[in-house]
């Protein structure tokens, strides 16, 4: 969500003339698009700003702005307002749009400018787009979140869940594909929640077979997905659509029913193996990633062995693993029985210890066979190498040239590591 945010910010700045820079040094403007899932992400955007003080000193036309889901909250911004004087400007998610009044506003009055919405109404169209490539992009299809689960903030800074008409998302769909991209991601935080909030009712998985139908558009990803709203009928499409890529990221964040209760995920252990067992039946080569949060206040001894033991059954081909952190102004900040630091980390690294294996094994299955890649570029580890990604979402290095960048290829998998493939490009 915040990097396709980011993609609308920059074409918007683009289309009032500025160019990206990378060097802040020689910058006019500086702009922060802020999350607030976790506490790490919030330290570094303080201390980023921190270090804008000495340039804001040698630079005085420097403007300095600040977006994003941590300026949905009210404490954030008087801290900001109070303690960070280099900002100028101070925004929020729900009026990206307005970002040209803004910094014609600021312009003209030379104090912060604060305008931080919390709610945008309809819909925003049409808003110009810097896409970060030229073969793959980012689509959002929904906005906001009505899940409420306990520990997270989305819903607070990001409003109720709001659905984009099918009819403006495949004009945006048919766009990309005349103008050459072969890669799709549709995003919303529960997408399999699509079209719950359109007076013409469409599920999600009505929108993936007329998405699948637009010439020109080779994958088509999504993410992400809620298990308590993950369909038959969205299992069906996902194994019937061709370009629908057999990959799905199903956070189950913990086994223990008792926790899945306190964190008001609304579906049980059993209710999401059983769902993975119905995925698996279907769809016998999709490859399912995950999130788990370890450490969540009560969690015992046997409601974390709950959660290996989903990880053990589900075999998942890679997870997103998270140690708990309270965030202020949810529900769980205020439960009683938080986990020690200690206890956490004992717990995450028995986690690890039991994916990682999983992991390497899944892969080992890819060896001696020939995958779709989509080159993305040069390898960050190895600029003698390059990496694409299959449809199943892995990531496979080989030997290539800066020709093939954007284009699909045939690579033979030769050998493994846990989170990655090694191959080379055949015809």
């Amino acid at each position: 969500m915040n990097e396709h945010d980011s993609e609308k910010i920059s074409g918007i700045l683009r289309s009032l003339g500025y160019k990206e820079t990378e060097n802040r040094n020689n910058a006019d403007l500086i702009i922060f698009n802020t999350c607030l899932v976790r506490e790490n992400a919030e330290l570094k955007v303080y201390g980023n700003i921190g270090e804008l003080k000495r340039l804001k000193r040698k630079n005085k036309d420097l403007t300095v702005a600040i977006c994003g889901c941590m300026m949905q909250k009210k404490e954030i911004r008087d801290v900001i307002r109070e303690k960070y004087k280099q900002v100028d400007i101070i925004f929020g998610t729900h009026n990206i749009h307005k970002l040209p009044e803004l910094l014609e506003n600021y312009r003209q009055s030379d104090n912060m400018l604060i305008d931080v919405w919390e709610d945008s109404g309809e819909i925003i169209e049409q808003i110009p787009t810097n896409r970060k490539y030229d073969y793959k992009a980012f689509l959002n299809i929904m906005y906001g979140c009505n899940n409420f689960c306990t520990y997270c903030i989305v819903p607070y800074t990001r409003g109720r869940e709001k659905s984009r008409s099918p009819e403006k998302i495949l004009k945006e769909v048919n766009r990309l594909a005349k103008e050459g991209f072969k890669e799709i991601t549709l995003l919303g935080q529960n997408v399999n929640s699509y079209g719950k909030t359109l007076n013409n009712k469409m599920t999600f998985a009505e929108l993936l077979r007329k998405i699948n139908e637009v010439k020109g558009i080779k994958r088509i990803r999504f993410m992400t997905s809620h298990p308590k709203d993950l369909s038959d009928d969205l299992i069906y499409a996902i194994r019937d659509c061709e370009n629908v890529c057999k990959h799905i990221h199903l956070p189950f964040q913990a086994g223990s029913n008792k926790i899945l209760k306190l964190m008001n995920r609304k579906y049980t252990k059993e209710q999401y193996l059983e769902l993975m067992y119905k995925i698996r039946q279907e769809i016998p080569d999709i490859a399912i990633t995950t999130d788990i949060i370890v450490g969540f206040p009560n969690e015992t001894e046997k409601d974390f062995e709950d959660t290996l033991d989903v990880v053990r059954k589900s075999r998942f081909d890679s997870a997103f693993t998270f140690l708990y952190s309270v965030r202020e102004g949810t529900p769980a900040a205020k439960m009683e029985d938080q986990i020690p630091d200690k206890l956490k980390h004992e717990r995450f690294q028995k986690l690890l210890d039991t994916l990682h294996p999983i992991s390497y094994e899944n892969n080992k299955r890819t060896i001696g066979k020939t995958f779709d890649v989509l080159v993305e570029g040069v390898s960050k580890n190895d600029d003698t190498m390059y990496t694409g990604r299959t449809g199943t979402n892995k990531l496979v290095h080989f030997k290539a040239n800066e020709k093939f960048i954007g284009k699909i290829v045939n690579v033979k998998i030769k050998s493994v590591k846990t989170w990655s493939l090694q191959g080379e490009i055949v015809d």
